[in-house]
């Protein structure tokens, strides 16, 4: 099969077309003909050296695909509601920059009825993610409000019509005003320009001076106290990335008083069991707001994965490089011809 693999940590250009063995799908598993993956920023970080691999994943990178079942265990397909020739998308631990890729069944989920495999392939990576750490993790209820860092990355898109889906309020900070618009077309509630304004202050005027419930961070550093800061009352703080470094400052009495909860996870090394768990969330609450039209998927780029030619790198790369620039709204997707 046809791959895109990292030659050597470095720059987006390391990301090559290669060839691979077929995989092949063993127990509890299916094997999918990817039509499409999805592009993510933990897939930057490995590329860089900077995220190793899980022990037992393909070093191939990719958390997230779209396509055909081919092969797989037939009897827990039909136990999970699959088939061969069925249409799925699928949270995988790597191997997702491939013509082939192997997911265990229960981290599959059908493609939602009137989605292309395209926009099915950008939803798995964001969307496990969000519901773990919103919904479970931050346990963010209706007539709550949530504050998203980082409202047009593909994580706050997602983070963005699933919140106000659910009944909450939301407000996103972004980088720019523009970028600050495309929030709100999603559906936030109000958007917070951060190089300009202060998001606490600005937080605490938004909600007549009691703070937010829940703040889902993709930034941490020198964030985390002034996130402290703009909590409310039992308010819960996510941190699913550290893009503003590992170490924080914070006002712990602060948290004393106002009994606040600071928590993070990471999904990727989680086992199939708890994996497994969220998708079966997804696909009985928020596979019908897809399929409704009440959430929708923002790709701002697609790419022919193995694209090349004229000294241009991989389509992959050019994903890749895009991605770093922070210049995209939604998600950056490759397909595979």
């Amino acid at each position: 099969m046809n791959v895109i693999e990292i030659q050597s940590y470095g720059a987006p250009e390391v990301l090559v077309p290669g060839t691979r063995p077929d995989p092949v799908a063993g127990a509890g598993e299916l094997l999918i003909r990817v039509s499409a993956s999805g592009i993510n920023r933990p897939d930057v970080l490995q590329r860089t050296g900077n995220y190793p691999v899980p022990p037992g994943a393909s070093d191939i990178p990719g958390l997230e695909v779209a396509g055909v079942v081919v092969s797989g265990d037939v009897q827990a397909m039909a136990q999970a509601g699959l088939a061969l020739g069925d249409r799925v998308c699928a949270l995988v631990a790597g191997g997702g920059y491939a013509q082939l890729c192997v997911a265990p069944i229960e981290q599959c989920l059908p493609v939602p009825r009137g989605l292309s495999d395209l926009e099915a392939a950008s939803l798995p990576e964001t969307f496990f993610t969000v519901w773990s750490n919103v919904f479970d993790r931050g346990r963010l209820q209706a007539g709550e409000t949530l504050l998203i860092q980082g409202g047009t990355s593909g994580i706050g898109v997602t983070a963005i019509q699933m919140a106000k889906a659910a009944g909450a309020t939301v407000i996103a900070t972004a980088g720019s005003d523009e970028k600050c618009q495309a929030c709100l077309a999603l559906g936030a509630d109000h958007a917070i320009n951060y190089k300009t304004t202060d998001f606490v202050a600005e937080a605490k005027r938004l909600t007549q001076g009691a703070g937010v419930n829940v703040i889902l961070d993709m930034v941490a550093g020198d964030y985390v106290a002034r996130e402290v800061e703009a909590l409310a009352e039992d308010g819960r703080l996510v941190i699913i990335a550290v893009q503003g470094g590992v170490k924080s400052e914070f006002n712990a009495g602060i948290v004393l008083r106002r009994r606040l909860t600071i928590t993070g996870s990471t999904l990727r090394p989680r086992p199939v069991a708890f994996k497994a768990a969220i998708a079966k969330s997804l696909r009985e609450t928020v596979w019908p707001w897809i399929e409704s039209g009440r959430i929708k998927p923002v790709i701002h780029s697609v790419f022919a994965a193995a694209q090349a030619g004229g000294g241009l790198p991989s389509g992959a790369a050019q994903a890749h490089a895009l991605m770093e620039t922070n210049q995209h709204v939604g998600k950056l997707v490759v397909t595979w011809g």
